[in-house]
C-alpha cells in the first residue's frame, strides 16, 4: 500500500489537489452525507447486517489509522501536508484547517494523505521544496514512510493485550463453540459422544495436540473411526468416544459439507486465563504468533507452488471449494469482500475470534506494505536507503531517477492487480468459511 491511498495492494495515482468547497456549500454537504449514513445505517440494520456494516467501519478505521501514522510523523518532520481524506473521487464534504484540508469523498473504499514532493518526479512549488518529503534528512523519509506499517503492528498489538486481558492466551486445544443440528440427522457425532458448548478438547487418544489444525486433520481422515476424546468440563477431565461422520448429503445454515469427517460443532482455540502485568508479554507473545503464521502462509501463497495451486483454484471449481472449506489446506488469496465475510463469520462466533481476524488483518496489511517495491511504503523505504548508500561524503545528495522504476512498477501492479482479481473471483465463487466439525 501507498503512502496516497489504502484501498487495495493495486495502487491509483496521486490524487491531485482540488479546490476546497466553500463554507456555505459544506453545511449542505454535511447534512446531505449524515442523512446518506443514516439511510446506508438503517438498511444494514433492518436486513440483519449490522455487523457487517460495523465491520467495514472498523477497516475504513484501520485504513485511516494507517494514514494518520504517516500524517503525524510527516507533520512532526516539517513536511507539508496539504490532505487528509476518507475515500476516493468526488469530495463529499471537507474543511481546510491551516495548510491542511481534511474531508470525506464519495467512494469509501480507502483513504489517503497527500504529502508534497513524495517523488522525484512531482511538481512542487519553489517557496514549498524546502517541506517537500524529497528534500528531508534520510532517517526523516524512512520514519514517515514505515510508519503506516508500523501503525498496523500498533493496533494489533493493542488489541492483542485486550484479547489476552479477555479472553488469555491461545494454547493448542481446541474449545467448542456450538454443537450443531444436522438436518434429516437424528443425532449428531457430537451430541451422540455427549460434547457440549464450552467444552475444551486437549487430547485425541491419550495424545495433545502439537498445533492448533491437529484435531481437525485427525477428524476429517477418521470417518466411522471411534475417538476418545479428553475433555476439560467444569475442571474436570473427561474421555469421550466420538465417532466421526461424513458430511456427504449435509447441509448445515445453508452450506454443503464435504465428504469428511465431521463432529457437528463450532470450534476455535481455547485460551488460558492470563492477568496483571504478564496480559503484556503474553499479547506481545499472541502478535509474534499470529506474525510467524501470516509470514508463512505469504511465503507459501507467493512461492511458485502457492501460485500455481492459486491458478488451479481459479480454474477448477472442486479445488476452489476445497481450499474455502479447509482454510490454510492450500494457499489462497483473500480479497476485501472476503475478509469483510470472515468478519461477519467471527463477529457470530465471538469477540475473541473477531479480535484475531482483526489481529491478523493488521499484521498482514503491515508486512504487505513493506515489500520493497513502489508503490509499496517499503519500495518508498528502499529508495531513501539506495540514495542514502550512494551520496559520498562531501557531496551533494543523491537522487535516484524513481522514472526507471515505472516499467517493473507497472509489472509489479498489473501481477497485483491480476491476484486481487483472483481473489474476489473466488471469494465470490467460493467464500471461505470458519469450518464447522
Amino acid at each position: 500500500m501507498t503512502l496516497t491511498e489504502r484501498e487495495a495492494p493495486a495502487a491509483e495515482p496521486q490524487p491531485g489537489p482540488e479546490s476546497a468547497p466553500a463554507e456555505s456549500g459544506n453545511r449542505a454537504r454535511v447534512i446531505q452525507l449524515l442523512v446518506a449514513l443514516a439511510v446506508i445505517t438503517a438498511v444494514f440494520v433492518t436486513t440483519g447486517l449490522g455487523y457487517l456494516l460495523l465491520f467495514i467501519v472498523i477497516l475504513i478505521a484501520i485504513v485511516m489509522l494507517h494514514e494518520l501514522g504517516h500524517f503525524v510523523t510527516a507533520k512532526w518532520a516539517g513536511m507539508k501536508v496539504t490532505e487528509y481524506f476518507v475515500g476516493f473521487g468526488p469530495r463529499l464534504w471537507s474543511v481546510r484547517r491551516g495548510e491542511t484540508e481534511y474531508g470525506v469523498k464519495a467512494i469509501p473504499a480507502g483513504g489517503y494523505v497527500r504529502i508534497i514532493g513524495f517523488t522525484s518526479t512531482e511538481d512542487v512549488a519553489a517557496e514549498d521544496e524546502p517541506r517537500a518529503y524529497r528534500q528531508q534528512p534520510f532517517y526523516q523519509r524512512i520514519v514517515v514512510a514505515s510508519a503506516g506499517s508500523v501503525m498496523h503492528f500498533l493496533i494489533a498489538i493493542v488489541l492483542a493485550l485486550i484479547l489476552v486481558l479477555g479472553y488469555g492466551t491461545l494454547s493448542n486445544n481446541i474449545a467448542i463453540g456450538s454443537v450443531e443440528t444436522w438436518p434429516g440427522v437424528a443425532k449428531t457425532p457430537a451430541v451422540l459422544a455427549g460434547l457440549k458448548a464450552g467444552d475444551v478438547i486437549v487430547s485425541i487418544d491419550g495424545k495433545s495436540f502439537a498445533n492448533p489444525n491437529a484435531m481437525s486433520d485427525i477428524v476429517r481422515r477418521s470417518v466411522g473411526k471411534p475417538l476418545i476424546l479428553g475433555v476439560e468440563r467444569d475442571g474436570r477431565l473427561l474421555h469421550l468416544t466420538a465417532t466421526p461422520a461424513s458430511g456427504k448429503g449435509v447441509t448445515v445454515d445453508g452450506q454443503k459439507l464435504q465428504d469428511r469427517g465431521y463432529l457437528g460443532v463450532t470450534i476455535h482455540q481455547a485460551t488460558q486465563s492470563v492477568g496483571g502485568l504478564a496480559a503484556i508479554p503474553a499479547a506481545f507473545s499472541t502478535l509474534w504468533q499470529v506474525t510467524d503464521q501470516e509470514m508463512t502462509g505469504i511465503a507459501q501463497t507467493f512461492s511458485p507452488s502457492g501460485l500455481s495451486s492459486v491458478l488451479h483454484q481459479d480454474t477448477s471449481p472442486a479445488a476452489a471449494r476445497k481450499a474455502a472449506d479447509n482454510p490454510g489446506s492450500a494457499p489462497r488469496p483473500v480479497s476485501i469482500l472476503g475478509i469483510v465475510h470472515l468478519g461477519a463469520q467471527s463477529e457470530q462466533v465471538g469477540l475473541a475470534s473477531v479480535l484475531m481476524l482483526l489481529i491478523a488483518i493488521n499484521v498482514v496489511f503491515g508486512i504487505l506494505n513493506m515489500l520493497p517495491m513502489i508503490p509499496l511504503d517499503g519500495g518508498h523505504v528502499a529508495i531513501a536507503a539506495y540514495e542514502w548508500v550512494r551520496t559520498k561524503r562531501g557531496q551533494s545528495y543523491y537522487r535516484a531517477d524513481i522514472t526507471k522504476l515505472f516499467p517493473v512498477a507497472a509489472l509489479f501492479i498489473a501481477f497485483l492487480s491480476i491476484f486481487v482479481l483472483s481473489g474476489i473471483f473466488l471469494d465470490i465463487t467460493h467464500p471461505l468459511s470458519i469450518p464447522g466439525h
